[in-house]
């Protein structure tokens, strides 16, 4: 092909898009909408990741190896030990912790350190810091953030820090500023505070032991391990440095899975508007295209003129999009980030990180889809003969033709993606691909289901509102090729809404049967975490001691949560003082022999059922965890329904807690109330008895109940916007598709206007046939939602997390579903219909 005919061609297209500007412009839009809540997801979780990096590095500094407790703490002579009698040099003692910060709204990381031991591992002083790290040595409740904290703070060197750190108030005095070398370092330092080991016990109340202590080991160091194990107590060992590091990230894995997979959605939703315009831009230049043919262009260059025109609108859909992604992901990140808070660790992100790969990955998405989706009505036009191009008609006795193959294949490929959930051990990608073959499937199926509603449809609205009822039905069937595409995408998009309502709805309504069956004591009292639902922070004894003996209470029982290391890696081990209602509170799946009997006996836990699903263990299988006294076998005794996390629990009873581990600190307090005693006026009285000892939260049984379920409802707040994104692709689509049949018809209607037809007339006719679109759309999107909802609770949330949920579908939450459609379709309509009613009989057959 000669170039004057390849810019002849390109000259052809350009013009027919600058000749409908709206309709380009919507094309663009809707490809740029869907690789924007792609990029900014993505962006979203990488900033998150890279946050929790750059904190990691910066508190574990060049340190190979950590030698960590059998609990939470290790004891200080063990330190001493090493450096004293095993002449480890290469070591240094770490106590961390979090505390709130008055004056920002986040948490701090306080690292205390040995300022002696800190040289090879930490450099956080640098010249410009104005003191040296020894100051620390002689300084009381001293430390030092980094310039840029400080700044924000609008503190200097001699000002004091207001601290809160587990309800406790402390004051910090500010010596010195870290000067950060460059912006990585910055970053990382920009929510820790640095502070000696001492006065970090102090603000802990952990004195006398560390957090770990760090080591600098060269790599083939067996035989210096060897011989430093021999100066550590039962219980203590040494890991690798990144080994928990890797534990927190497989936290968060399936989360950030799941809002990517969320994410894919807009974008495949605006594949259809992508293959509506395209189908739509070969459809109006039939005439032109087979002129063409007939003067010698070949179906290769048409083929690839279509392609070029589909690449260009790509494009300039991708880079907007990934414009308008990096500005969503602004406020996506702080989203992502309180839901990683409320569920995971303390993460703080200060700024977005607009990293290589999210941008790489929506230019490869933004493109490969509109290429996808433009690529068979690209051939189609390719493949048509002369003869029949010429005819206007020919795209839709095409489709006509071909609705029963289409259906078959749809029903073949939504049955693939049934069969994709039989494989043994699928993931959660998986699943996921098994939604899209089902999706794809609806999609194929929807023109022959669209026929057989308009056969119902008609005679109805035909006695409700006559002829013009009856003709905007036939519409919908007799411009199929592009009306069956317009419903596919708002069907998609509405179903998305329904399937994820719906398991929403199921998750909500088994988190509030579970804990109206665990909440069984009347108040709980617990000091504020630094993870919104882990329970780091103690209660002080003497605070315990005061509120139990409170008038008007007659038991209490309390829970201690530590993590420990386990056969399995790092793990959360809950221990609980039985209660009078400890047997209602705890919803076993399985149990073994007298449980209940056993449990304060033997070495016997009970796990939560995720704990089982994560590490593939069951009833009778034996657990071993690292104690005080050593590695201990605990046989797994019972399985419990636990929706407070999703990482899992093991749960044992305090008194064979006690047996294991040196620690009486209490993480809870749960208290019952004397009968005939109010709730609510003993929850007062606790709270005048606790002022000024602690700051606790001390919440009724009704409070705690709704505090949780508002913890829940946030963690979804980013699954909601990803909804409504996908709906407002769809929207897209359908308005796009209505211009279009605006521009394709304008002879039809124009015909109907010189025949009789009234501008009131003809808005009414459009108006109802968008109205029509609307509720077959609403309507298959029910069962697609129905069906998408059963994939995400019963396979999707399974390998994920692990969960067993009730599945619960409201009439509500359907009854949405077909008035968002209509609401959208009739929305998308009214511009359309404006411009038919106004357009000019004469105009549009002046070339009749």
């Amino acid at each position: 092909m000669s170039q004057s005919s390849n810019n002849l061609l390109w000259r052809s297209s350009w013009r027919f898009l600058l000749k409908h500007p709206w309709h380009f412009a919507l094309s663009i839009l809707g490809v740029a909408l869907g690789v924007a809540v792609v990029v900014s997801i993505d962006l979203s979780n990488s900033s998150a990741e890279k946050a929790f990096q750059l904190s990691t590095e910066a508190v574990t500094g060049k340190a190979t190896h950590q030698i960590l407790g059998a609990g939470e703490n290790l004891d200080q002579s063990v330190y001493t030990d090493l450096r004293v009698e095993a002449n480890i040099r290469k070591s240094a003692p770490v106590v961390e912790g979090y505390a709130r910060v008055e004056g920002l709204n986040r948490t701090f990381q306080v690292l205390g350190v040995d300022p002696i031991a800190e040289g090879p591992f930490r450099d956080y002083a640098s010249q410009q810091a104005g003191i040296e790290l020894s100051e620390f040595m002689t300084g009381n409740n001293t430390g030092m953030v980094a310039a840029s904290t400080a700044e924000e703070m609008q503190a200097k060197i001699g000002d004091t820090l207001k601290l809160s750190v587990g309800g406790i108030d402390y004051q910090i005095q500010l010596i010195g500023l870290i000067e950060a070398t460059d912006d990585r370092s910055q970053q990382a330092l920009e929510s820790i505070l640095v502070v000696d080991v001492n006065t970090a016990q102090r603000l802990f109340n952990i004195q006398g032991q560390l957090s770990r202590i760090d080591l600098i080991l060269p790599q083939d160091s067996e035989a210096q391990q060897s011989r430093i194990k021999e100066f550590l107590p039962e219980g203590a060992s040494i890991v690798r440095s990144d080994s928990r590091t890797e534990t927190v990230e497989q936290m968060t894995r399936a989360f950030e899975f799941n809002l990517q997979a969320l994410s894919m959605l807009a974008l495949l939703v605006g594949m259809f508007l992508i293959y509506n315009t395209m189908t739509f831009s070969v459809v109006q230049r039939h005439p032109l295209i087979g002129r063409m043919r007939a003067l010698g262009v070949t179906r290769n260059e048409i083929l690839f003129t279509v392609l070029k025109e589909a690449l260009f609108i790509g494009a300039m859909g991708t880079v907007l999009g990934i414009i308008a992604g990096i500005i969503l992901a602004q406020g996506l990140v702080q989203l992502v980030t309180q839901s990683i808070n409320d569920l995971y660790f303390v993460l703080s992100v200060q700024e977005l990180s607009i990293g290589i790969f999210p941008i790489a990955k929506g230019i490869v998405l933004g493109l490969g889809a509109t290429m996808i989706a433009a690529f068979w009505p690209a051939r189609e036009a390719s493949q048509a003969e002369v003869t029949t191009v010429l005819k206007r008609s020919s795209n839709e006795s095409k489709l006509s033709a071909r609705i029963l193959p289409l259906a078959g294949i749809g029903v073949l490929t939504a049955l693939a993606g049934a069969a994709i959930l039989l494989i043994p051990n699928g993931g959660i990608a998986a699943g996921y691909s098994s939604l899209l073959f089902m999706i794809v499937g609806f999609a194929l199926i929807t023109p022959l289901l669209i026929i057989g509603m308009a056969k119902v449809f008609r005679p109805i609205l035909g006695k409700l509102t006559g002829l013009i009822g009856k003709m905007s039905v036939r519409g919908v069937v007799t411009e199929l090729s592009r009306t069956s595409v317009a419903i596919a995408a708002l069907a998609v998009a509405i179903a998305a809404t329904v399937g994820v309502g719906v398991m929403v709805d199921s998750f909500r309504t088994t988190v509030v049967s579970w804990l109206e069956a665990q909440l069984q004591a009347d108040i709980y009292i617990q000091p504020p975490s630094s993870v919104t639902r882990q329970a780091d922070a103690t209660l002080q004894p003497m605070l315990v001691d005061l509120l139990k003996k409170t008038e008007g209470v007659s038991e209490s029982s309390t829970v201690r949560s530590v993590d420990v290391r386990t056969n399995n890696g790092f793990d959360n081990l809950v221990a609980i003082s039985q209660g009078p209602t400890a047997k209602q509170a705890y919803q076993l799946k399985v149990s073994g022999t007298d449980f209940w009997q056993r449990y304060t006996q033997e070495n016997i836990v009970m796990v939560s059922e995720v704990y089982t699903y994560r590490n593939n263990m069951g009833l009778g299988d034996t657990l071993r965890i690292e104690t005080d006294a050593g590695t201990q076998p605990f046989v797994i005794q019972a399985i419990n329904f636990d929706y407070a996390s999703d990482i899992g629990t093991i749960t044992i009873s305090r008194e064979i807690y006690n047996k294991y581990f040196d620690d009486n600190a209490i993480s809870g307090l749960a208290l019952y109330a004397e009968e005939g005693q109010s709730v609510e006026t003993l929850v007062d009285r606790l709270r005048e008895r606790s002022a000024g000892m602690q700051e606790v939260f001390i919440r009724s049984n009704r409070g705690l109940r709704e505090a949780s379920i508002e913890i829940f409802d946030r963690t979804f707040t980013v699954t909601i916007v990803l909804r409504m994104l996908a709906i407002l692709v769809a929207f897209m689509g359908v308005l796009s598709a209505l211009m279009a049949l605006q521009l394709e018809r304008a002879r039809e209607l124009a015909v109907l206007r010189a025949n009789g037809m009234t501008p009131g007339q003809l808005w009414n006719y459009v108006i109802s046939q968008t109205g029509v679109m609307g509720i077959m759309a609403g309507l298959l999107s029910v069962p697609l939602g129905i069906l998408m909802a059963y994939v995400l609770v019963y396979v999707i949330n399974l390998r994920s997390f692990g969960w067993t949920l009730q599945f619960m579908i409201t009439p509500e939450v359907l009854l949405q579903a077909v008035g968002l459609a209509v609401v959208a379709a009739l929305l998308a309509g009214i511009y359309p219909s404006r411009k038919m009613s106004e357009a000019n009989p004469a105009d549009a057959l002046r070339n009749e």
